[in-house]
C-alpha cells in the first residue's frame, strides 16, 4: 500500500541526511511484514534474496526481461551496474560515485555482512530500524530503504522508500515511462513475494 511521502519524511531517519539531493520518489508500507522489534534482519534477509527474473509474478519477469533487453538495444546497460569509479557513472549532478561517501562514521561499513542474491545492490548502511542499499545504471542512480515502523502496540511493520536521481533528459523520461508500471504491476507483485516468504518464515518456526 503507498502511503504519502509526507510520513516517511516526518520521520527521524538517518537516510534524510544522506540523500538531501536526491528525489523521494515514493513510499510503500509492506503490510503483511509485521513482527517484534527483532525480526528486522529478516526482512533484511528476505530484500538480499529478491531475484524479480525469476519472481513468482509473471509480469514481473517479462518486464525484467524487457528492461535488459532494451538496455542491451539501446546501449542503456543491463538493469544496474556496480556502484564504483570503475563504470564511469557519478551520481549525478556531482563527483561521487557511492553515498557511501556521504556516510557518517557510524554507519560505514555497518552493512558488510548483507549480500545481495541476485541484484545488483549495493548495501550501504543497517541500524536497528534502517537499511538502505545503492543502485546505478544508464537512466538513474537509486537509493531503497527499508524501516522497521513502530505502529506503537508492541509491533512492527516493514516500510520501502525509493529515492532517485535520473541521469539527464533520458533518465527523467525513462522514470515517467516506467512508473505506472512500477504502481500496477512490480509493487504490488513484490509485496505478494514478500508475503509468502514471510508467512513462509513463520510456519516453518
Amino acid at each position: 500500500m503507498r502511503i504519502a511521502n509526507e510520513v516517511h519524511l516526518s520521520r527521524p531517519w538517518r537516510i534524510h541526511g544522506v540523500v538531501a539531493d536526491f528525489t523521494l520518489e515514493d513510499v510503500w508500507t509492506l503490510s503483511a511484514v509485521c513482527g517484534g522489534a527483532d525480526d528486522f534482519g529478516s526482512v533484511i534477509e528476505m530484500a538480499a534474496r529478491s531475484d524479480p527474473a525469476n519472481a513468482g509474478s509473471a509480469p514481473t519477469r517479462v518486464l525484467w526481461s524487457v528492461r535488459d533487453r532494451v538496455g542491451e538495444r539501446f546501449d542503456l546497460g543491463r538493469i544496474s551496474t556496480t556502484t564504483s569509479k570503475d563504470n564511469g557513472l557519478p551520481i549525478p549532478g556531482t563527483r561521487e560515485f557511492s553515498v557511501a561517501d556521504r556516510l557518517p562514521e557510524d554507519l560505514r561499513g555497518s552493512a558488510n555482512n548483507v549480500h545481495f542474491q541476485h541484484l545488483p545492490f549495493v548495501p550501504l548502511y543497517r541500524t536497528q530500524n534502517e537499511f538502505a542499499a545503492e543502485i546505478s545504471n544508464q537512466t538513474v542512480h537509486g537509493v531503497m530503504h527499508l524501516a522497521w515502523v513502530d505502529r506503537g502496540d508492541g509491533t512492527y511493520q516493514a516500510q520501502m522508500a525509493v529515492y532517485v536521481k535520473p541521469r539527464g533528459r533520458l533518465g527523467r523520461a525513462y522514470m515517467a515511462f516506467i512508473k505506472p508500471f512500477r504502481y500496477w504491476i512490480v509493487y504490488p507483485a513484490l509485496e505478494r513475494e514478500l508475503e509468502r516468504a514471510w508467512n513462509h518464515r513463520h510456519a516453518a518456526q
